[in-house]
């Protein structure tokens, strides 16, 4: 039993030990050719260019949403973003991550999904357990439905089809429109070029256009209803159609999410997510050494209070909240559109018609992330495991409260009736199961993605009450599939949308810098006039997941962007 218990109270005057990096034997330029609010791989690409690059971090630990930090002491926490896979192979290697450090834990199985039923003649409950083995998959399906176990190859291979087009899209900025429509002959040819990537994604789909414009339109349960009748399957697969979004399997356009979510690739192997070796913090440590290699400095601590405007209406650079200014060519933010055009910007520096615009951008989140140090393994009564031993379970992706459909549609109408959910969705990691690093010994640390929670509860804040009475809720579901989970608790770290707002800067609480909506992406992300990762002011460039190809997508944004920022000062 633990000794004693953390709160999320207790938590708010613990000294955190994050994963810092800082450009400790470099002073702070006045003048730089370009300025990286919030960091990313961006700012190699920057600096092999020829562009004296710095990267101004506001928190004391570098990473944005993907950092490490020891929560309660000695337990390691990926606290935010907690699992890698969309970080773009070519962006990978091009930095060389893994000479830098980078070490990545593959799981397999990757999805684990406890039924809490009453076993049969003494057996334990039925589970649904899915890794890369097909055979197994099949039967392990087979428990529940002999068609369903027929049909899944078939369905992998067709979502590994639609998934693999998408992939061509991902790598470069959306078609060039005004370019393409507008100006010289000679204009409109070179932004056609911009046109190549969607030819070729609709030249390698052929007769499964149709399919893909299904899949991203239509509610993931029309998809999956036609494939599947089993419902542990269905809610299982379910979970990726609306994990991080405030969205129905009902609603239409839950089909892109799950194909968002599928199209990741980690060690060569599509789809697959992994664990990072010392948490998330460690992705973005191996960035921030393979950028400083190049000569980019980096500092923490540096909180940008505002873009400097010049009277061209030209971005000239930063000023930091504490009065210090730094000029530079170029500025480009990670920051949300949200964050860069309406906290960063100078009054009047916008058009109010742009402001308006920016207003209407949805980051709506669904997320509440409990951070759990525990000193003994879950054991769970459909997959028990003796001695405190783990099993090939822990390592997976563990979807509670996913026995059907019915209930995560439940739970998400609690949420956008303003009550967080009593029977909430919920994705529990134990990274600690094959990253030792992270944990004392016979410890471990549990990360809970749960969901549907508002950002506000009826129409007021969440209280440190709230907080514990919803973590309570959840701890006492756990407890139905894992009994003594709940004594097993040395601390817990709860963030709801409003704290994922004001410590990572995720307006909203939403993980994706906004909505993965069908009005949100490519062309239209962030806006229809904005998708080209430029601003209204000159030299100002937006460089994070709030752009194309959205949230999740590590390096495709920044990568993007950089090669923007290269065209425009090459035209200059």
């Amino acid at each position: 039993m633990a000794a004693a218990l953390w709160t999320h109270r207790v938590r708010r005057t613990l000294s955190v030990a994050g994963t810092v990096t800082r450009s400790s034997h470099t002073a702070l330029r006045s003048q730089y050719d370009a300025l990286v609010i919030g960091g990313g791989e961006i700012c190699r690409l920057l600096e092999t260019r020829g562009l004296k690059t710095a990267v101004l971090e506001r928190r004391h630990v570098l990473g944005g949403a993907a950092v490490s930090e020891e929560i309660f002491p000695g337990f390691r926490f990926s606290r935010c973003s907690y699992l890698l896979s969309l970080l773009r192979p070519h962006i990978c290697a091009d930095l060389e991550l893994k000479k830098h450090g980078l070490k990545v834990y593959m799981r397999d199985p990757h999805a684990f999904t406890p039924m809490l039923e009453e076993g049969v003649r003494g057996a334990p409950p039925r589970s649904l357990t899915l890794g890369s083995d097909l055979t197994k998959n099949q039967k392990e399906i087979s428990k529940f439905s002999q068609k369903d176990a027929k049909a899944f190859p078939n369905y992998l291979a067709h979502l590994e089809k639609l998934a693999g087009a998408i992939h061509l899209l991902l790598d470069a900025p959306p078609v060039d429109i005004p370019g393409v429509t507008t100006g010289s002959l000679r204009k409109r040819l070179a932004a056609a070029k911009t046109l190549m990537p969607i030819v070729r994604c609709g030249l390698k789909l052929g007769k499964n256009i149709p399919d893909l414009y299904e899949i991203i339109t239509a509610p993931i349960m029309k998809i999956l209803n036609q494939w599947f009748e089993s419902e542990p399957l269905k809610a299982t697969l379910a979970t990726d159609a609306v994990i991080g979004a405030m969205t129905s399997p009902n609603n239409p356009g839950s089909g892109y999410v799950l194909l968002h979510h599928v199209m990741g690739e980690l060690e060569k192997e599509i789809g697959a997510w992994g664990y990072v070796e010392g948490g998330m913090g460690a992705v973005s440590q191996a960035i921030a050494s393979a950028a400083q290699s190049y000569g980019v400095d980096i500092f923490t601590e540096k909180d940008v209070g505002q873009v400097l405007v010049g009277s061209d209406c030209a971005a000239k650079g930063v000023v930091l909240k504490d009065g210090t200014e730094i000029h530079s060519k170029v500025v480009l933010s990670n920051a949300t559109p949200y964050v860069t055009f309406k906290n960063l910007m100078p009054q009047g520096a916008l058009s109010p018609e742009f402001i308006k615009a920016v207003d209407q951008i949805d980051y709506t989140s669904p997320v509440t992330k409990i951070n759990v140090a525990v000193d003994k393994l879950p054991n769970f009564v459909a997959s028990p495991t003796p001695d405190d031993k783990p099993g090939p379970h822990h390592q997976c992706s563990i979807h509670l409260n996913c026995e059907s459909v019915e209930v995560l549609e439940t739970a998400y109408k609690e949420a956008i009736n303003g009550r967080p959910s009593v029977r909430p969705m919920m994705e529990m990691t134990i990274p600690s199961v094959l990253d030792p690093t992270l944990a004392p010994p016979g410890c471990h640390v549990v990360s809970l993605f749960t969901q549907f929670t508002p950002y506000y509860i009826e129409g007021r804040e969440w209280t440190d009450q709230d907080r514990e009475a919803y973590a309570d809720t959840a701890f006492d579901l756990i407890e139905k599939y894992a009994p003594g989970f709940k004594k097993s608790v040395v601390g817990r770290d709860i963030l709801v949308p409003a704290d994922l707002e004001r410590i990572f800067g995720l307006t909203g609480g939403n993980i994706f810098h906004g909505s993965m909506s069908l009005d949100q992406l490519y062309l239209a992300r962030p806006l229809p006039f904005l998708s080209d990762y430029r601003s209204p002011i000159k030299g100002l460039y937006l460089c994070g997941s709030g752009c194309h190809p959205g949230g999740g997508v590590m390096g495709s944004p920044g990568w993007n962007a950089a090669l923007t920022v290269m065209a425009d000062l090459k035209r200059r």
